[in-house]
């Protein structure tokens, strides 16, 4: 087909002369098979046409929000502990190990050693990593401490496939599941965890949130109910194919902001995930007026399940869209696929 839709036509009036003795039948064949190779190269060409299109116009996903996995966002079948995996209790079970230790005292287990490897343990105190280059994976935490895993002074920590939760989704709800205690840790990387019952999920201000389901906080009269809390800052941070849900009417499932005023807000990206809930579902940086650059909001999936415009007032507050390398794009509405516009 290909051959003949780019073979050069025969143009009536300028086809070559008949054969001798081919006569009018020569040239009634003649003209047949041009019009049989016209009639293939049209045909042709529609096909090609209908197949761009659809290509053009292929459907997007709909009502992602009821039916996660099947459209590759993180769910409970594919974060957290892995299904079948063997926990041993601290301190019933073993109260230490290479690099950590349960603390009595404090009743919380803490990490010391550099390059510790944290495996296949519940744990139902507050985790307590106070060293570098620490993995921490396969590990379910349960509590109603303040936190659930705690960082401080650390480099190169790496939280995945665990699961971190409060006791319950009231009094007993952990404060912060996932807390850089003192803002100055790097190189975080929190991926393919399941984290519930909480006030807020993950508190960090650089490093890598990806692939983590973030649902059914926990809630005690007062709290400002958080997904996940930025506070501000200029360091790079990537939140990136996470389900974030906040059921509630307060807070959000993302707030970028600040804790006060005068400080800058830069270099964080929120890309492909979705996300529900809240007062407003993402804050955006600004809310005290707070200069901000080079936050990017793109490729997001806004759920209506908890409210019919993503949160309880809308998809987001406090974006600016004039802010240097500020970008607000490809964001869809999930039960349609429909564009966020700007705000």
């Amino acid at each position: 087909m290909t051959a003949k839709r780019n073979a050069a036509p025969r143009v009536p009036g300028q086809e070559p002369p008949d054969s001798p003795g081919s006569g009018a039948r020569a040239g009634r064949r003649s003209r047949f098979r041009l019009a049989v190779l016209a009639v293939a190269a049209l045909a042709t060409m529609g096909v090609l046409a209908l197949v761009l299109v659809f290509v053009g116009h292929a459907s997007v996903p709909t009502n992602c929000a009821v039916s996660l996995t099947n459209c590759g966002y993180p769910g409970a079948t594919n974060a957290g502990v892995p299904a079948g995996t063997t926990l041993k209790q601290v301190p019933g079970q073993v109260s230490s190990g290479t690099g950590w230790h349960y603390n009595a005292a404090g009743n919380d287990v803490i990490v010391t050693a550099n390059g510790t490897v944290l495996s296949g343990l519940y744990i139902p105190y507050n985790l307590v990593i106070n060293a570098s280059n620490v993995t921490v994976k396969n590990v379910q935490v349960v509590t109603n401490a303040s936190f659930g895993i705690s960082l401080t002074h650390t480099t190169g920590v790496t939280i995945e496939n665990s699961t971190i939760s409060g006791q319950n989704s009231t009094t007993g709800r952990v404060s912060s599941a996932i807390d850089d205690v003192y803002g100055d840790s790097t190189g975080i990387v929190i991926t393919d965890n399941n984290i519930s019952d909480f006030r807020t999920a993950i508190q960090i201000s650089t490093g890598l949130v990806n692939g983590n389901y973030i649902h059914d906080p926990g809630y005690i009269a007062g709290d400002h109910t958080n997904g996940f809390y930025v506070n501000g800052g200029t360091e790079p941070l990537t939140i990136e194919n996470n389900t974030i849900y906040d059921s509630l009417g307060q807070t959000d499932a993302i707030n970028l902001d600040a804790g006060s005023s005068g400080v800058p807000v830069a270099n964080k990206t929120v890309e492909n995930n979705i996300l529900a809930g809240g007062a407003y579902t993402i804050y955006g940086g600004d809310a005290l007026g707070n200069p901000t650059s080079n936050i990017v909001i793109k490729g997001n999936r806004f759920g209506e399940l908890f409210y019919p415009q993503g949160g309880q007032y809308g998809p987001v507050a406090y974006f600016d869209s004039t802010g240097k390398g500020n970008v607000w794009s490809g964001n869809i509405w999930d039960l349609t696929g429909q564009t966020i516009p700007s705000p």
